[in-house]
């Protein structure tokens, strides 16, 4: 009796340990990965660190459970993602409204030209990006910034593939747009 009740603990041990082993393979392998989903979202050091920190205390939390995960990259992604949302969302000020954006970059009274020679483009954009509805601007800063794929965007936001790809082209659309607009490009 007192053999089996030593297997069975150091069964539970073994399994212990490997559970905390996938844990630390996991940070160490994707810690960059759901620090830039974070960033991603956030635009903020600190603010991206704190949601990392986060995700993987959830991780740490939910650890009985990654057996059953069978893509921990993309599910990681998600927590971040989430979390990331949940901070911006609890933070957002009054300046992300579409309207003071434009205005604020059309009252700069900086010529198109000198804007992007400045290397003041990426700023733009990151403005330009925010006013765009959430929806197509999640499915903008994973594709661009993240440089996911449309398979494992639709797997973090919980949406179909072709959804994706239709926010995708949407949100492209509407931000050439509105950069077209900023910079005074005319196609007529």
């Amino acid at each position: 009796m007192a053999f089996s009740t030593q297997v069975c603990c150091n069964q539970e041990m073994l399994i212990v340990q490997a559970a905390e082993d996938r844990v630390e393979f996991l940070v160490k392998e994707y810690a960059g990965f759901v620090f830039r989903v974070a960033y991603s979202v956030l635009r903020d050091y600190h603010d991206a660190e704190d949601a990392a920190q986060e995700t993987f205390l959830r991780l740490l939390r939910h650890r009985s459970e990654l057996p059953g995960i069978r893509e921990p990259r993309a599910w990681l992604a998600r927590i971040a993602f989430r979390i990331a949302l949940n901070k911006y969302r609890s933070r957002r000020v009054e300046s992300d409204d579409p309207a003071t954006v434009l205005a604020g970059l059309a009252a700069s009274g900086i010529p198109a030209e000198e804007f992007v020679q400045r290397g003041e483009m990426k700023i733009l954009l990151e403005r330009l990006i925010v006013t765009l509805p959430a929806d197509l601007r999640d499915v903008l800063r994973l594709s661009t910034m993240e440089e996911l794929t449309s398979s494992e965007i639709a797997t973090i936001l919980e949406i179909p593939g072709n959804s994706v790809r239709t926010r995708l082209h949407r949100a492209r659309q509407l931000l050439r747009e509105k950069l077209e607009s900023v910079l005074g490009i005319n196609h007529e």
